[in-house]
Formats: C-alpha cells, structure tokens, sequence
C-alpha cells in the first residue's frame, strides 16, 4: 500500500520535496493553497504568468519556490513531472530549516475561502 502524504512537501537528508501543481499562463507568479487530489495526493497550488514552452514554466515556479523559501535558486530543481502538470521540486538544504518554512508556507496558504474572494 502506497503511503499517503498528508503534507505536499517530504523531507530527507539532503533536504525537501515539495509537490507543486502548477498552472502555467496563471496570470501572476504565486504561490494560492494546499489541495487534496482526486487520488488523494496532497499538492501545494502554484501559477506561473509563463507559458509551458521550453522550460520556462518551469524555471519560473523554481523561481518562485526559492524567493518564498528563502533560498538560492540554484537550490531548487525539477525532480519529477517536468511536463506533467504535477511536479516533485527538488530543493537542497537544511532539511529542518526548509522543513520548518514549508510548515509555514502551508499554514500561510491554507484560508478560508472568504478570506481569498477579496471585496466580494
């Protein structure tokens, strides 16, 4: 039985996974929530204003990963999913460190939906 992540990020000892599902020509580079799959996998929701041509979707969301962690970007990679719209980021570090930032940016992005729709 494959283990279910109640979190969208994993820590080892050379630092975290974190498990973005991204929606390229977003608009806006941000980071909007923590979500439960159909299948029960637990993402982080993410866009991008870059199209998914040549990468650059994808360097974009490392982009964006690294600013709110804190880290270099160099520090953040694609570990799985580079076309796929549900990706495993690579980010290199102090496991504790980023584990105790990505806690955060997950309790940061989980709100109650009137509290996102704004002036509604």
């Amino acid at each position: 039985m494959r283990h279910r992540r109640t979190q969208p990020f994993a820590a080892d000892a050379e630092g975290v996974t974190l498990y973005v599902r991204l929606t390229p020509r977003g608009g806006r580079d941000a980071l909007e929530g923590v979500e439960a799959m159909a299948d029960g996998q637990v993402v982080l929701k993410a866009r991008v204003s870059a199209a998914p041509e040549r990468g650059l979707a994808n360097a974009a969301l490392a982009k964006l990963v690294a600013k709110v962690l804190g880290v270099p970007k160099s520090s953040v990679s694609v570990a799985a999913g580079e076309t796929a719209r549900v990706k495993a980021l690579r980010v290199a570090g102090d496991p504790l460190r980023l584990s105790g930032r990505c806690e955060a940016l997950c309790a940061a992005a989980v709100r109650p939906r009137a509290a996102r729709s704004g002036a509604d």
